[in-house]
């Protein structure tokens, strides 16, 4: 690989931005297609494709052979709040490969010895969101119940085009949260995009369960376009 295509590839992945690099195996010409050119592309079927599946592989076009080498960023998980459902569902995360990070500005919740080897933010979510970032590989969830740290952050999520938003409570509690956040501005298309009550509905009761089910949303969620073309 050419040292200029390297370091273009790292670039990307610092700025977490999806890209797939692209080698010719008859000639050994190499290209390096950023997510937002994928759509002008000669290639770009194969590669939407591939960036869905998040995996590299061969593929063929008029008798060409290509080898995708597929980048895409960590998928994060930001959680607000150091709650019992937030401690069941780090260490699962991690099984999936999914990057964890949880806000809470209650200090009695958000200790280490809660969540040890995890992120942790002891701030209110409207002063670090903005720093930490959040981006279309990025899910957002809401479970502390308490509308003054929760509203900001999914405020912050609807701003933003992060793929998954949900959120803990009932539907009496959503709707409470819809008429706060109405009068902050946001719309019906803006609410859509929330999961709430949040989660699969399995039935889950405890912590642990309720922690299985967002997981699944939130996967189920990631690889929706990929579900929709098999």
């Amino acid at each position: 690989m050419r040292l200029s295509l390297l370091s273009d590839l790292n670039a990307e992945r610092a700025a977490r931005r999806a890209a797939i690099l692209v080698t010719d195996v008859a000639s050994g010409e190499q290209r390096l297609v950023r997510e937002t050119d994928v759509a002008s592309d000669l290639l770009a079927q194969e590669l939407r494709e591939s960036l869905r599946r998040g995996k590299s592989g061969l593929v063929e076009r008029n008798g060409r052979q290509f080898f995708l080498t597929v980048q895409t960023p960590p998928v994060r998980v930001v959680v607000i709040g150091a709650v019992h459902i937030s401690q069941a569902l780090a260490p699962m995360a991690k099984s999936l490969d999914l990057d964890v990070t949880i806000i809470d500005p209650r200090t009695a919740f958000a200790t280490p010895e809660r969540f040890p080897d995890v992120p942790l933010l002891a701030e209110w979510p409207d002063a670090v969101l903005p720093e930490i970032g959040i981006d279309q590989y990025t899910a957002v969830v809401a479970l502390t119940h308490d509308p003054k740290i929760d509203d900001p952050a999914l405020a912050a999520a609807l701003r933003s085009d992060c793929f998954y938003i949900g959120a803990l409570g009932s539907r009496k509690t959503h709707e409470r949260r819809v008429q706060r956040l109405t009068a902050s501005g946001f719309t019906d298309a803006d609410f859509a995009r929330i999961h709430a009550p949040i989660g699969l509905d399995i039935g889950a009761v405890s912590p642990a369960e309720i922690a299985v089910s967002i997981l699944a949303e939130i996967v189920a969620t990631l690889r929706k376009e990929r579900r929709r073309s098999v």
